[in-house]
């Protein structure tokens, strides 16, 4: 984490569909994969949560045969007061 940039982060938080993401996760703590609800392709959702995990935003976790992401509230958090918090409430989730 602490050679993660601010501005990579807000890059990656700046395209739609992975600011849909995001909202989706804060609203849910965890999601497999293959069940976000966003208008893309597996394949482009698969970049989107590339970006977002290269950028520091999520994690994966491996569980058996499928993988969970989710937030790094508390990473963010420690790196970037605020941001992460600000965004989320921007978009109107916890």
């Amino acid at each position: 984490m602490e050679d993660l940039r601010l501005t990579a982060v807000l890059s990656a938080l700046a395209d739609p569909v992975r600011l849909r993401i995001v909202a989706e996760l804060a609203r849910s703590g965890g999601i497999v994969c293959g069940q976000f609800d966003v208008p893309v392709s597996m394949s482009t959702l698969s970049h989107h949560l590339k970006v977002l995990r290269e950028a520091g935003v999520l994690r994966v976790t491996p569980q058996g045969s499928y993988r969970t992401h989710e937030l790094r509230r508390e990473e963010m958090e420690h790196r970037f007061p605020g941001v992460l918090d600000s965004i989320t409430r921007a978009i109107g989730e916890p």
